[in-house]
Order: C-alpha cells, then structure tokens, then sequence
C-alpha cells in the first residue's frame, strides 16, 4: 500500500510538472457560407472535440440558412421577397446581424448598406447565374430607387418592416463574421479558452496558442494574381477579431476595365476609389466584417477619420496607385511593424 501511495505521488507530481504536455491543439475544419472554415482549438489531451464539431456545424448551418440570399428559402430570401409594409417575423441570429448592420450603416454614413442586394445582383455577383456585365445606366438608375438601408424599421421585439416594399437585403459583408463570433462562443462555452477560428479569412483569436505565444495570422496581399497564401502583412491576436475586404478576388474584367463586387449604394457602381484592401481589428468579427467593406465604400482619409473615434478598433488600408504601387495607410494603433500585436 505503501508503494502504490508513492507511486501515486510521484505520477501527480510528474503531471503538475508537465501540465502544459497534457495539451493539445486540434484542428476542426469544414465548408460553410460557400467557402471554408478553419479551428484550432487548444484543449486537454483527454477532451473528445468530436461532439464539439457537430455543435459548431449545427450552428453554421442556422446561420447561413438565416442570412444567405444563395438558399432560395432562407430568411433573408423569404425577407427580399416580402412585397409589404407588414411585420415581417425574424429570429435572435437575423435580429443580431440587423442591429449591427444599422450602427455601421450610421456610424459610415451611408457607405454600408444592406439594401445593395439589387445593385449587387443587377452587376452579376448575386445568386442569379446570369454574365457578368456593365449595365446599362437606366437599368442602375431603377435599382437605385431601392436600395436605402432606412428603408428598413428594425424592431427590438423581433421584426422588420419595409418602407418601400421592393427593398431587399445582402447581409454578405458582416454574415461571415457573425458565424466566426458563433463558432467563438459555442468554443467558449465548452470550457476551451484558447482558440483560433476562421471564416473565410475572417478570424477572431481568444487566448493563446499551445507554446503560450499570440495568434499570429496573416493578411493576404491584395492582388488579382497572388495566391491564398501570400501574405502581406502578419498581425497578433490575443482576443480580437481581424477582418479583410478586398477588390482582388471577385471582379470582372470588360474592355480593359476591372469592376469589383463592392457596390457603392449611392452612385450603384463598384467603388473606384483606389482602395484594394482593407483590414480591420475590433473586440468582435461581426463589427470588423462590416466595417471593412463600410471602409472599401468610404475611402481611406473618411475610413481613417471613423476608426480614430471607435474604441478598441484598428485598420489598415492598402491603395494601388497608377504606377501598380501598394500604398499603406495605418490608424494610430496599427502601426507599421513587421508583426503587429493587438490584444483585450
């Protein structure tokens, strides 16, 4: 009995002293939101994360059959087709993503909008399978006279209603990084602190990785002929969400003309302001997500003036001269460093 107790003390020993061997960092990955996602999650080497997945899995799938206008009888789908002024009934995820869709549509004053969807569409990159062209300026005019995203009355007590009943919605640029917050809180809420999630590009990091050190995660160079993994820029992420919105992955090219995805709601043309990239640090992804695009839309000197007045948020703003040349612009915080640390 004797023995049994000492080896007992010796094991409990051996384990208090190589707690951190009793981790491990397992990779959790699927599709969602037609593209990928991407988990690391450190965790006890005895912890099952099987369960875990098919939490996360269920989650996104709620998600995108909320808020994706490529699901024919998804919420916002049902949403856009709505032809009223009545109540129009939503779920917490739907009333969540609205909320902060309006504070960024305020808070940029006009330069997010939801309600581009029809702009969005006429030009190619909605769920029509139709080419890809200029329209004609008629056409953008009559899409025009739709798109306002105060056209929406958003209800605490869970519906909306439409001012003018043709409005329709693409919640696109800030649904990635609500099912990247998702993921992070059904993460937390299994009692795993450290962990790295990933929508698409869109991340959100919460303690630290296996060896103690900061998230590092990369932002992609904004170029039509990189590759995924080019990286341009390297930040550190301790409980902070990074989102990027680009020009250089969704375009068309005509006559020697490149017309991007993002839509300007108040002119119904992609943005031709210079901007290729822009990269956005906040305390959640949904925010960031937003914002990124909200920026693309703005331009660089109005995108820098809003992000100096937001607590807790940085950006990087990446514009392509005449000669090809990337130029940065950096908020305050952001700083040029090789490797950027930004932490909660």
């Amino acid at each position: 009995m004797k023995y049994q107790a000492k080896t007992f003390v010796v094991i409990f020993c051996l384990l208090i002293l190589t707690g951190c061997n009793l981790k491990k960092e397992v990779l959790i990955s699927g599709k969602t939101m037609g593209t990928t996602y991407n988990i690391k999650v450190v965790t006890w080497f005895y912890k099952d994360t099987v369960e875990l997945k098919d939490k996360i899995e269920k989650r996104l799938k709620d998600v995108n059959n909320s808020m994706s206008v490529f699901i024919s009888g998804s919420e916002i789908s049902r949403f856009n087709a709505f032809n009223s002024q009545d109540k129009f009934i939503i779920t917490k995820d739907f009333l969540n993503v609205m909320t902060v869709a309006r504070r960024i549509y305020e808070l940029s004053g006009g330069a997010w909008d939801g309600t581009v969807y029809p702009l969005v569409d006429l030009w190619g990159f909605g769920r029509t399978e139709k080419e890809k062209q200029v329209p004609q300026k008629k056409e953008i005019e009559a899409r025009l006279a739709t798109v306002g995203f105060d056209k929406i009355v958003i209800s605490e007590k869970g519906h909306l209603s439409k001012l003018n009943p043709s409005v329709s919605l693409d919640l696109g640029s800030i649904a990635k990084g609500y099912g990247v917050d998702q993921m992070a809180e059904i993460i937390r809420n299994s009692g795993i602190k450290d962990f790295l999630v990933e929508i698409g590009g869109e991340v959100y990091a919460s303690g630290c990785k296996i060896d103690g050190g900061y998230w590092l995660v990369g932002i992609n160079v904004p170029d039509r002929d990189a590759l995924i993994g080019d990286i341009y820029k390297t930040v550190l992420l301790k409980n902070k969400a990074l989102a990027t919105s680009g020009d250089y992955r969704n375009f068309f090219e005509k006559k020697g003309a490149f017309y991007s995805h993002i839509i300007d709601p108040k002119t119904g043309y992609p943005v031709k302001n210079g901007i290729v990239s822009v990269s956005v640090v906040a305390d959640d992804c949904t925010f960031a997500d937003g914002l990124a695009t909200a920026i693309m839309v703005a331009g660089h000197e109005k995108g820098l003036e809003l992000v100096e007045k937001l607590h807790g948020v940085e950006c990087l703003i990446v514009i392509k001269d005449k000669d090809g040349k990337l130029i940065n612009y950096f908020s305050k915080g952001f700083g040029n460093d090789e490797k950027i640390l930004f932490e909660r």
